[in-house]
């Protein structure tokens, strides 16, 4: 690198929020002979692949362990200060596999960074955490529901 080659701050800022605001993981800008890449790193547990099967006498007891949504997500706004927001497009789970607890119930107390949910976006599982401490009064979606960028998750307060 030369030194007469200058990066401008504000465009940097901006890049690295966009990161901050969508899925993305790399962005990459290059201008004639200026090269700017930022790179997020994501943490992803392992999980196993939710599997949509029928029904069994033995899988009732868990299925009825999934709290049933307190709210449509279409009644909270998404600026609700205790709203968790989803971070991406994708597919919402409750539980880390279809017949266990979920992570979170309704009156549940969490702390900040403890796992809330998945969303699973083209085949990778990405933690949903607390973005602070405080106990959960609303679940907002269904475990296999697709949710939208932005749109209320939960409330926790």
């Amino acid at each position: 690198m030369t030194k007469d080659l200058q990066f401008d701050p504000a465009t940097i800022r901006e890049l690295a929020q966009i990161l901050r605001e969508s899925d993305l993981t790399e962005i990459e800008l290059v201008d004639n002979d200026m090269r700017v890449k930022l790179v997020r790193q994501v943490t992803v547990a392992a999980m196993a692949m939710p599997v949509a099967a029928a029904p069994s006498p033995s899988a009732a007891p868990a299925a009825a362990a999934v709290p049933a949504p307190a709210a449509p997500a279409a009644e909270v706004d998404a600026d609700h200060p205790g709203a968790v927001n989803s971070p991406m497009v994708g597919v919402a789970y409750l539980s880390p596999e279809p017949t266990s607890a979920p992570f979170v119930t309704i009156g549940s107390k969490v702390a900040q960074g403890q796992t809330l949910m998945l969303i699973e976006a083209m085949k990778t599982y990405n933690q949903i955490k607390a973005p602070r401490a405080g106990t959960v009064t609303r679940i907002l979606v269904e475990s296999g529901m697709p949710v939208e960028f932005g749109e209320p998750l939960m409330i926790v307060e």
